[in-house]
């Protein structure tokens, strides 16, 4: 079973390639941010033409979040506990049947938290912090658990093309990476480290300064994964081809295959 998440960053605008990736990479289970558009305008349609059932938690213009899946879902849920009067659309998820149980996915969308001098770094922290509650109580189900999107988290150095320039951005600054660790720390998997020590894994180019061109990336797009779904992984990739087609998101998608096996 091969899940995967990508921040499209519009999901109107990058239709095309998202259809073509969808073709070509074959994934069960996908996770997107950064949709940009509230539900009633998600094309929906043309990605059900491909056999996904397709959930959306949309915002008009900002953040929006979505699941598709070629299994049926057992069980949807929006927005993440923690904070009644956060109204971004950034957390989705899903529940699907596995021959096993259910597999337990939760797509999101991190708060970027730049500049850090304003209200938005301690949201950022907040958020962080509700994440890790969330996780602590699906743990304790000992179901198969996939935390994947846009973390807006340089995990260590090796992640990042120039550390020494990311030093006080709200994706890698101590207070990040520390409530990131905190994640792993209660077992789950950064899925891409369990595979692979090497450097330059990147998942984000900016726009700007050819850093495309010159491999100025950062990896800040992630999987994580509980015990149960850790034990069944198999292999982890980045598609970073689909980064040089016309009018592409400035991230890639990631994917993991698990051996799961659908009900």
């Amino acid at each position: 079973m091969r899940i995967a998440t990508w921040n499209v960053n519009s999901v109107r605008q990058r239709l095309e390639p998202l259809l073509a990736w969808l073709k070509d990479c074959a994934p069960d289970l996908v996770c997107l941010q950064e949709i940009k558009c509230v539900d009633e305008a998600f094309p929906r349609l043309e990605i059900e033409s491909l056999g996904y059932n397709v959930v959306t938690h949309g915002q008009k213009t900002f953040n929006g979040v979505a699941l598709l899946s070629k299994l049926p879902f057992e069980e949807t849920k929006l927005g993440l506990a923690g904070d009644d009067e956060d109204a971004h659309a950034r957390f989705i998820e899903g529940v699907v049947p596995l021959k096993s149980g259910v597999l337990r996915l939760a797509c999101l969308y991190l708060p970027n938290g730049n500049p850090v001098g304003t209200d938005k770094y301690p949201y950022k922290l907040r958020w962080m912090s509700r994440l890790l509650e969330y996780s602590k109580q699906r743990l304790k189900t000992e179901e198969p658990l996939i935390l994947a999107g846009d973390f807006n988290v340089i995990p260590t150095p090796r992640d990042v093309h120039n550390p020494a320039a990311w030093i006080n951005d709200a994706l890698f600054r101590p207070e990040t990476r520390e409530s990131f660790q905190s994640l792993l720390g209660l077992g789950l998997t950064d899925a891409l480290r369990a595979v692979t020590d090497a450097s330059g894994q990147y998942t984000f180019w900016d726009y700007q300064a050819g850093a495309w061109q010159k491999n100025h990336g950062l990896r800040i797009d992630h999987l994580l994964l509980s015990p149960q779904a850790s034990d069944r992984l198999i292999d982890v990739g980045i598609d970073s081809y689909v980064r040089a087609w016309e009018k592409p998101s400035d991230h890639v998608p990631v994917w993991a295959d698990l051996d799961l096996e659908a009900a």
